[in-house]
């Protein structure tokens, strides 16, 4: 890292959003029936799938503020 870099504190909150995913994944009462279906997959398997995506993205974003 070069010295006229700055780099967000240790402790950004940016870091909080990497929370959202494992929030939105372990509330099981929330996505847990089959209604509404998408593309055939019941709801349930398809807001999982959903998930795989937005987590990656989540880390690069928290990476590149991090980093």
């Amino acid at each position: 890292m070069r010295p006229d870099d700055e780099s967000p504190p240790r402790g950004s909150p940016l870091k909080f959003i990497l929370l959202l995913p494992y929030i939105a994944l372990l509330w099981l009462p929330f996505y847990n029936h089959a209604q509404p279906p998408f593309l055939g997959f019941p709801f349930f398997y398809w807001y999982q799938f959903r998930w795989v995506p937005l987590t990656s993205l989540i880390l690069y974003i928290v990476y590149r503020w991090v980093r």
